[in-house]
């Protein structure tokens, strides 16, 4: 080969791999921070990687990047104030009761349709499938319930994948087809310790709650339907509402069974990604952070209740319990307080800030503790890098994340609507010096990493596979698009149990018609043999 023919070739090839970048539409409109983290952690593999991102949503995203396109649609400050007061409102009761906090969350869940579909009434976001000079080649949507959010793929005609912070369950069915679990998969009340069973009462349990939330979801599903028909009823083009869900191609969950569990059958279409948001290599920590952390001589401690629980929102005696215990530790703390103006007191060992990069304090050598709030991203932060964990659940999946975690043996947890000093105290000093907690929680960290592929890689390989093959069809189950009847088959046991009472009564007819033949060839075998006997009667 000449150096022409070379040269020409390496440039076919350069122009080639600069012109293959995807136009991707990202929906991620729910108005919850701790969503959009892992949401924009996969927009951003994607940018990183040469594909063009527009991406939809009523937060102001932390991640940026040249081939990021933001279309922001903010919450008014009436939808900010009644967000917050709704997050408050669940920081100041009881949220044991997972049934009832369940159908709480309908109510709380339609705030947020209310502000996802005027998201989609937007000019900017219509203008996408009106001018016909815009060009995607795949639509993302940021899953919580907003299956209605989906139509936007259909309007573009490209395929759909579903992003979401979740972990699978069976509100993922519809997507990706039913497989009966409840025996053997435990839902989000109950948690197990790895490779366990359920005993007899958690799968009445089990069975209870999935029924409920069965429910629960059809009830969602008819407010999906209301929206869905609001937005693009006028369009005779568009699918019914319940046939989107059958042109989902991928589902990219924030987990991994592998190591986190539960063990379950699986369809190609589920992709786990547990840990997108997780950094595989740190950025260098703010100076006052670095600074702090560098004088820990004894170790330090994050505290941090997430991005929605706002240190306003807890009861100021509880916040005074904790500041008490926390300034007498030897140990520096790292508390994300928003209001720096209004402290919980004054301290030489804590530093308030109201930002922190989490996941970037979680990987710093000194940090011995995370306090948290139980929610699913800080506790997978804190499982990749070895951190043991005091947990204060408050509400959701909270409670529930926190109890499994203790049931791994990563740390403990306690009520923070109850929290008192002394056990409080107690709990902090049982995890940072019983060693078993941070041996376990490491030896975890291990096994959670341990993937053919890491998170950022699987989210890329993906999506690049579903461009590549035009929505991957053949990834799809024929379950989704089977009738309840066929996919149970219902029909195959109707007809079974016809063939058997068909032939039971064919049975019945024959044994009757063969004993009444028999008796009376008897009778006239009687007659033959004693016709004098018949003869006198």
């Amino acid at each position: 080969m000449s150096l022409k023919t070379l040269f020409l070739s390496l440039l076919a090839v350069l122009f080639i791999h600069g012109s293959s970048g995807a136009n991707i539409l990202a929906v991620f409109s729910c108005p919850s921070a701790s969503h959009l983290i892992v949401e924009m952690s996969m927009a951003k593999v994607l940018a990183e990687n040469g594909h063009n991102v527009t991406v939809i949503t009523s937060l102001k995203p932390h991640v940026t990047h040249k081939n990021l396109n933001l279309i922001y649609v903010p919450l008014t400050e009436e939808e900010r104030k009644a967000y917050e007061a709704s997050i408050a409102g669940m920081a100041e009761r009881d949220n044991s009761d997972l049934i009832a906090a369940v159908f709480r969350m309908r109510k709380e869940l339609l705030a947020m349709f209310n502000k996802s579909r005027d998201v989609m009434k937007d000019p900017r976001v219509k203008d996408l499938y009106e001018n016909k000079d815009n060009k995607f080649d795949l639509v993302m949507v940021g899953y919580f319930f907003n299956s209605f959010q989906i139509g936007i793929a259909q309007k573009l005609k490209v395929p759909v994948v579903l992003v979401t912070s979740m972990f699978q369950s069976d509100l993922f069915n519809p997507m990706l087809g039913d497989i009966q679990t409840e025996a053997y998969v435990p839902t989000m009340g109950i948690s197990l310790e790895q490779g366990q069973s359920m005993s007899f009462g958690q799968r009445l349990t089990n069975y209870i709650f999935l029924n409920v939330f069965k429910l629960f979801m059809y009830l969602m599903e008819k407010d999906n339907a209301n929206y869905y028909e609001e937005l693009y009823g006028n369009d005779l083009s568009m699918p019914k509402y319940e046939d989107l869900n059958k042109n989902v191609s991928l589902v990219l969950f924030n987990s991994h069974g592998l190591s986190e569990g539960p063990i379950r059958p699986n369809f190609p279409g589920a992709i786990e990604v547990g840990g997108i948001q997780i950094k595989e290599k740190p950025d260098p920590l703010p100076k006052p952070i670095a600074d702090f952390l560098q004088n820990a001589t004894d170790g330090a401690i994050l505290l941090s209740l997430g991005s929605n629980l706002k240190g306003a929102y807890l009861k100021p005696d509880t916040v005074q319990k904790m500041f008490n215990v926390l300034s007498k530790l030897k140990q520096k703390v790292i508390w994300k307080w928003e209001n720096l103006d209004k402290t919980p007191g004054k301290s030489d060992n804590i530093l308030y800030s109201k930002w922190l990069p989490q996941d970037d304090i979680l990987a710093h050598p000194k940090i011995k503790l995370f306090i948290n709030h139980a929610g699913r991203g800080g506790i997978t932060e804190s499982q990749f890098h070895g951190k043991p964990m005091l947990s204060l659940p408050v509400f959701g999946d909270q409670p529930a994340n926190a109890d499994k975690m203790v049931k791994d043996g990563f740390g403990l947890s306690m009520s923070l609507l109850t929290l008192e000093e002394k056990p409080f105290h107690d709990n902090i000093k049982e995890v940072l010096e019983n060693p078993q907690y941070t041996e376990k929680v490491k030896a975890f960290s291990q096994l959670f990493r341990d993937r053919p592929l890491t998170a950022r890689q699987s989210v890329l390989y993906w999506i690049e596979y579903v461009l590549r093959h035009h929505g991957a069809a053949h990834l799809q189950s024929p379950l989704v698009h089977m009738s309840f009847i066929a996919a149970n088959n219902l029909d195959i046991y109707a007809l079974l149990i016809c063939i058997v009472v068909i032939s039971l009564l064919i049975a019945k007819t024959v044994i009757k018609y063969s004993y009444e033949k028999i008796t009376k060839k008897s009778k006239r075998a009687t007659t033959v043999k004693n016709p004098k006997k018949v003869k006198s009667k």
